[in-house]
């Protein structure tokens, strides 16, 4: 943190010894405020550059949760399996979930620092300053959005770049576009509801992306080189028989329609691609560091589960009891979520239909993911997800929204498991736009969670499964600023 108040101070103090810097004459910037909802990958405006000028903003919400979690297992509970060499006894003790306060979790806040340098030339950088997974403020990503090739030549390509923008760094990737309806850490206005999608595609690789839009037509094309974190050093994969130790870059793809057909009517229709030939693991679905909408989902608090084992005469060969930890963690972030967790390669389109007719709002997701199933195997493992958004906007300007969201995926966590399992959510939400910058939204959820095994690992021997008969369901109020 103290870093961050370092650079702050720093640019202040920059900007009093070079008079001619402005504040806040950014170009084609997407408003971080209501303004910026229902605003898509890049936008083009007509501001004349004025110079170097500098952009602070911020974003920050505060929720405060109630809600319960239930599953069918039971606090005690005894499993008998036998073989022609004996029988394992698992014997479990003192089972129960972990009870949530009806209570304030952690606040979460953003910073973003920007600087137009040229005409047509923005760089950006998003500092999270407080999140669930990092105790300190660290870096989610900074880019450079390139507009016009003036620096190269005055007008050069000027008819291209008119209608194209180039964006190199390590940023948000642009898959699909339910990303931009969804909270990133305390950025969280432009989300009618709390939560994300279940299957959370989000990840923040090095790359570039080239945009072309006119006329409608949507189409971008972007390349990553596949690492979430940055590194040059020499990379060992030790898990798994003939671990795949090649990592391939990141291929990212977008095309389709969006129109403002006349004054009540918008329609956008937009396919998506993500594939990686060859990875550890995928990113795709994991790599959202900054935490979900629901905290203290489906945990376990401390328990006991004792293995005895006899051989076929009936003695006893060993008693073993294992004390099993909490499966809380206030920096942990996969509750509330699926990742299926692909290995080897990744491959995962999207198709997301917007319509927007006077205040009435639909927005829709279709997912199809596949990948490896394991570590050193490409044999195909797939997991699908559907979501649909029903919003109604209104006030005069449109300031307050009413609200419904139901989502579903499906997918085998294993190709060795009989069945696939589901996760289902349904949402509620009713918002108020205080002001263009403060938006106060009470929302509330059911999520369900079907056909997963009782036990993890072994099935003699393992632990209990939290999401067997998993549910979760209660109310979340959310206040959330960004500027």
């Amino acid at each position: 943190m103290k870093k961050i108040y370092i650079l702050f101070i720093t640019l202040i103090s920059t900007f009093a010894v070079e008079a001619q810097v402005s504040f806040g004459n950014m170009q084609n910037q997407i408003s971080r405020s209501k303004d910026g909802i229902n605003v898509f990958d890049v936008q083009k405006d007509n501001r004349e550059f004025k110079g170097l000028s500098i952009d602070l903003g911020g974003a920050f919400n505060m929720d405060f949760q109630a809600t319960n979690s239930f599953n069918d297992q039971s606090a005690n509970s005894t499993t008998v399996t036998t073989t022609p060499t004996g029988t394992t006894t698992r014997t479990i003790t003192g089972y129960r979930l972990m009870n949530t306060e009806n209570n304030f979790t952690l606040p979460a806040a953003d910073m973003y620092i920007g600087a137009q340098l040229f005409d047509g030339v923005r760089v950006n950088l998003d500092v999270y300053l407080a999140s669930r997974h990092h105790n300190d403020s660290y870096v989610k990503g900074g880019y450079l959005q390139i507009d016009k090739l003036d620096f190269i030549k005055k007008d050069f390509l000027a008819d291209v770049m008119k209608y194209a923008t180039i964006k190199i760094g390590q940023m948000e990737n642009n898959f699909g576009d339910a990303h931009f309806r969804a909270s990133d850490n305390g950025n969280t206005i432009r989300n009618a509801f709390v939560g994300n999608n279940i299957m959370n595609a989000f990840t923040t690789e090095m790359g570039m992306e080239v945009y072309y839009n006119r006329n409608g037509l949507v189409s971008m094309l972007g390349v990553t080189n596949g690492n979430l974190n940055q590194s040059n050093e020499e990379v060992f994969y030790t898990s798994g028989p003939n671990t795949n130790t090649t990592h391939s870059p990141s291929i990212l793809a977008k095309l389709g329609y969006d129109k403002q057909l006349n004054k009540d009517l918008r329609v956008r229709l937009t396919g998506s691609l993500y594939h990686n030939a060859n990875l550890g693991n995928a990113n795709i679905y994991s790599a959202n560091r900054s935490g979900f909408g629901y905290w203290g989902i489906l945990n376990n608090n401390a328990y006991k589960n004792t293995i005895t084992k006899t051989d076929a005469n009936g003695n006893v060969i060993s008693t073993t009891t294992t004390d099993v930890a909490t499966t809380f963690s206030k920096t942990s972030t996969p509750e509330a979520t699926f990742n299926p967790n692909f290995k080897n390669w990744a491959t995962t389109y999207m198709i997301n239909p917007f319509v927007k007719y006077k205040g009435l709002e639909f927005f829709g997701t279709i997912e199809l993911a596949s990948g490896g199933d394991k570590a050193g195997s490409d044999d195909k493992r797939t997991a699908n997800q559907y979501a649909s958004e029903l919003i109604y906007r209104f006030g005069k300007t449109e300031q307050f929204y009413i609200g419904g969201k139901y989502n579903t995926v499906s997918g085998k966590l294993s190709n060795a498991d009989a069945k696939e399992v589901t996760v289902d959510k349904f949402e509620a939400s009713a918002g108020w736009f205080m002001t263009k910058n403060i938006l106060a939204k009470l929302n509330y959820v059911n999520q369900n969670y079907k056909n997963y095994s009782q036990f993890t690992g072994d099935p003699a021997t393992g632990n209990l499964n939290n999401f067997y008969g998993g549910k979760f369901n209660g109310l979340v109020f959310e206040a959330t600023i960004s500027f």
